[in-house]
């Protein structure tokens, strides 16, 4: 008798649980995720979700002091990874969601972002914003573009550095910066694609932006968070990804 009383006790506290989903994502998906989010409470209407965001290796640092998250949407598969490797994360829920798509933006009319080599050597571009060049995969990527084409030594002086790629975004929007390196993702949502004009930049240049998900310790026990990483690979979180500009990896 005592047994099942522990088990009528125990039952609603697991089942608030299950309807409690706590996302960590990459500051690229800022926008993303409000869609996602949305497309995947039609059929979870009673599930809440929480979302932080940030630089993926700020995330991660978070996670491994203890955040309470249960799913980790990382701009590269190298964070997920290191999560992994440090035992905070179950090893086969990791995933390739998407992978972003770097570009040059402006929002000055008379900035040409259509080649980058005279975009960074121009007199009149005296500030180029990028994310944080260790901790965030878009700031690491700008770094690799300008070393691959020999443009570090005149880029370097001009960089104005962002904790993450929405606030390098946000450098360009103000005008704090005449140009910068952000993700498609960012000009392409409803709040940004009216203002300026953006170059993609060649992924060749680059590793590619590979986006990884994998579920958490705290989430491996979660089965909101097991159906949302599954979602992930939706026709309706597809179709999501690629109206922000991501591509999506064949299933």
């Amino acid at each position: 008798m005592k047994r099942l009383l522990l088990l009528v006790a125990l039952l609603p506290l697991s089942a608030a649980a299950a309807d409690k989903l706590s996302i960590a994502a990459a500051a690229n998906l800022i926008y993303a995720l409000e869609a996602l989010t949305a497309e995947f409470q039609r059929t979870e209407p009673a599930t809440q979700v929480t979302v932080v965001t940030g630089a993926s290796g700020s995330l991660v640092a978070q996670i491994e002091n203890g955040a309470p998250f249960d799913v980790f949407l990382s701009a590269d598969l190298e964070y997920p990874q290191k999560l992994i490797a440090f035992g905070r994360a179950v090893p086969r829920s990791l995933t390739t969601f998407a992978v972003g798509r770097l570009v040059v933006w402006s929002t000055r009319p008379e900035i040409d972002v259509s080649a980058l080599p005279a975009l960074v050597r121009d007199p009149r571009v005296r500030r180029i914003a990028v994310a944080n060049l260790t901790t965030a995969p878009y700031g690491r990527a700008a770094r690799e573009v300008l070393l691959k084409l020999g443009l570090w030594p005149d880029a370097g002086p001009k960089l104005v550095v962002g904790e993450n790629v929405t606030q390098t975004a946000q450098f360009v929007e103000t005008g704090n910066a005449d140009a910068g390196f952000v993700a498609l993702s960012l000009v392409l949502s409803p709040r940004l694609k009216d203002k300026g004009r953006w170059q993609e930049i060649d992924a060749t240049l680059h590793a590619p932006l590979e986006q990884g998900a994998v579920l958490t310790l705290r989430g491996g026990q979660n089965p909101a968070a097991a159906r949302f990483l599954a979602f992930l690979g939706s026709p309706a979180a597809r179709t999501v990804f690629e109206r922000f500009g991501y591509r999506v990896p064949a299933r």
